[in-house]
């Protein structure tokens, strides 16, 4: 599903509609952004990378960077922004697995695949020894999963796919089940951020 004109919500199971940020995504740095990338050293993944805002910039700052996303028309923007970026499934296999010195999870991306501590340790077999894991989390205190739908302005609801909303109190818990830690917290701009390494 696409938004021409930046209107798109995000609709949970229990009926609540949330706005998405697609303009947010779509231009420049957001913010918070800077206090997250000053702390990408090194080779980066952006998971789920949409349109690329985050590894554009990284790589106009000389960072080796890789976008990875699901959907085509996202990487799409992500190229056309100045990002490398590869239509990907982060759970598929991937270029330079085990060697990524930061794995970025950002806009909420914890939530992929429904299920943080998969998602986790998924990020821990693509994790360098000495690398980290950056994660948005959410600001809500009431974390939660289940399937959620993409609404656009004309109504059209896309299928259900499974999401999760995770907050400070729960990600040392998604963390230790991966075999990660929560090495930092920090707040920017009303967005939460974490940094895990391997323990």
């Amino acid at each position: 599903m696409r938004s021409t004109d930046g209107r798109l919500w995000v609709r949970h199971a229990d009926g609540r509609r949330a706005p998405l940020p697609v303009l947010t995504w779509r231009g420049g740095l957001a913010p918070g952004d800077a206090s997250l990338l000053r702390r990408c050293a090194g080779p980066t993944l952006d998971v789920g990378c949409g349109p690329g805002r985050l590894a554009a910039f990284l790589a106009r700052r000389g960072v080796p960077v890789l976008g990875i996303d699901v959907a085509p028309f996202a990487v799409r923007l992500a190229r056309r922004a100045g990002a490398p970026a590869l239509c990907r499934d982060v759970f598929g296999p991937l270029p330079g697995e085990g060697r990524w010195s930061t794995l970025l999870l950002a806009d909420g991306n914890i939530g992929i695949g429904g299920d943080p501590g998969l998602l986790l340790g998924r990020a821990a077999e693509l994790l360098a020894r000495e690398g980290r894991v950056l994660v948005e989390l959410g600001t809500d205190p009431e974390p939660g999963r289940g399937p959620v739908r993409l609404e656009g302005p004309d109504g059209r609801v896309s299928r259900p796919f499974p999401w999760a909303f995770v907050g400070p109190g729960e990600i040392t818990r998604h963390a230790a089940a991966a075999g990660l830690e929560v090495v930092a917290t920090w707040d920017s701009e009303r967005r939460r951020f974490a940094a895990l390494a391997w323990r």
